[in-house]
């Protein structure tokens, strides 16, 4: 191996109670491809934002290129030669694709506060020429593909002298043919001398490119292993092994007949011709890695995308959606997965994110304040949401009851059909069992539920059935009683 670039030894972040990481170990090598994997709340985000000094550790080391660090600043990061790319592209769509390489670092003309754009254009052309990439360095970003805008973060990162290379997800919105051209260019790089870390849910990935990979479970390292020395297998087994008294033992619910269903939906090239039915009293869970299509497929249900073809039938009548409040009318409902973005009105208080729908869907247009009270109070005390009074600012509230106020909206819409997306991402154990016997109640009533999980226990062990959704398609229907965590990885990640 070439020098060692990172060591990383006893790394500990902790929020509240738990242990995000706890007493993490690992290293990484020039010219080395790192493959860092585990389940989704492993800790490998919390790890790599505290190397790009996104967050501090509560504890550890970390030694960069012979320097010892308690904790770095962003700037320390890029000035000591770390780089990530996130999932997420963050580029502006608006500017040329030199203007995105040099954004913050521009090259200025000999007339102060104006930019040399013909400079930009010359040395862009430059350093993506030395890294045989084709993107023309005039074009705007936004014209760009989905592979064309994560090599341009590459060639970003490596403008600034980048020595190690943190990729996030690189290829989860990416195609066939666009993943293989990424991939050949991680291996490129390697053999310059950058090293790189480097992150995927996408196992045969992580088999193709990497040298080493380190796992991580639970926010605890479990082991570093030569690619060339583990099987696919292994690394599965020491990804989800746990302890099964974390399973939430559910209630039996008599399942009735088919309610809702869906037929050949399909969004571009992200969700593709999937059907599917639920029944009375039904959990259909939804399982997949990131980048699926599981999110885009309840968008599509609910109206905030219009499917390419296909229909949809609630207990045999056909639906007409165009936007989420058609759905609501219709008996359809989606609890968002990002709730403070899409499923809050931060600046107001509990009693207006609770009584929105309700008020929405009145048959008249004026407002009875008496009613609304006491309909809201009813579902305070249902759902045991702790605010301090009806007028609290919903912010103010703990993430477990924020996510229990989105329910008590939706349940006052006397919906039949509830797609729940992560519904306990980002809330406490004793939430997660309130908002599962919530779900359990609602089958009970009668409701179709739709519950969409990268949580592995919870999909087992509150689903009657899960269907695995991969590069957008359904590939894969199966019924939970049945179903075991290494089978449902292989699925994801397309090993048979």
């Amino acid at each position: 191996m070439g020098e060692l670039l990172l060591h990383v030894e006893g790394v500990t972040k902790i929020y509240g109670s738990q242990k995000a990481l706890d007493d993490v170990f690992f290293e990484l090598y020039a010219g080395e491809v790192h493959c860092l994997v585990g389940e989704n709340g492993a800790g490998k985000s919390t790890l790599i934002k505290i190397l790009s000094g996104a967050i501090s550790p509560d504890a550890g080391t970390i030694h960069i290129l012979g320097k010892q660090k308690q904790f770095l600043t962003p700037r320390e990061a890029i000035a000591l030669g770390i780089s990530t790319i996130y999932q997420d592209v963050e580029l502006i769509d608006s500017l040329t694709v030199a203007d995105n390489i040099f954004l913050g670092n521009e090259r200025r003309s000999k007339i102060p506060g104006v930019v040399d754009s013909n400079t930009q254009f010359r040395k862009a052309r430059e350093i993506m020429e030395k890294l045989n990439i084709t993107i023309d360095e005039r074009a705007l970003v936004e014209h760009l593909s989905a592979a064309q805008k994560q090599t341009l973060q590459i060639v970003k990162a490596l403008h600034s002298d980048a020595k190690i290379l943190i990729m996030d997800e690189p290829t989860s919105s990416l195609g066939l043919e666009e993943t293989r051209a990424l991939m050949q260019l991680v291996k490129e790089l390697a053999a310059k001398g950058i090293g790189i870390i480097y992150i995927s849910h996408y196992l045969e990935e992580i088999f193709e490119i990497g040298d080493r990979i380190t796992i991580l479970k639970d926010g605890r390292y479990i082991g570093t292993h030569d690619v060339a020395q583990v099987d696919v297998n292994t690394v599965i087994r020491n990804m989800v092994g746990r302890d099964a008294s974390i399973f939430f033992s559910r209630e039996p619910v008599e399942i009735g007949e088919k309610q809702f269903e869906v037929n050949h939906f399909s969004y571009k090239d992200v969700v593709k011709d999937v059907s599917f039915y639920v029944r009375k009293g039904e959990v259909f869970g939804i399982g997949g890695l990131v980048g699926s299509g599981r999110t885009e497929l309840a968008e599509l249900i609910v109206g905030i995308e219009r499917s390419e073809g296909g229909n949809m039938f609630l207990n045999g009548k056909m639906l007409d959606i165009h936007s989420p409040q058609d759905a609501i009318k219709q008996g359809i409902c989606l609890i968002t997965e990002d709730r403070k973005k899409f499923g809050l009105f931060g600046t107001r208080s509990v009693r207006e994110n609770i009584a929105l729908v309700h008020n929405e869907i009145a048959p008249t247009p004026f407002l009875n304040l008496a009613q609304e009270g006491t309909l809201v109070n009813s579902m305070i005390q249902k759902l045991q949401i702790a605010a301090s009074s009806l007028e609290q600012n919903i912010l103010h509230l703990s993430g477990g009851n924020q996510q229990k106020t989105v329910i008590a909206r939706l349940l006052l819409s006397e919906a039949t059909v509830f797609i729940f997306d992560e519904p306990t991402k980002g809330v406490d154990i004793g939430a997660k069992e309130e908002i599962y016997k919530l779900l359990v109640q609602l089958a009970q009533n009668g409701k179709s539920i739709i519950m969409i999980s990268s949580d592995m226990p919870e999909l087992i062990s509150l689903s009657d059935r899960i269907g695995v959704m991969r590069h957008g398609e359904l590939t894969h229907i199966l019924p939970a009683h049945a179903a075991k965590e290494e089978e449902l990885i292989k699925y994801f990640v397309g090993v048979q």
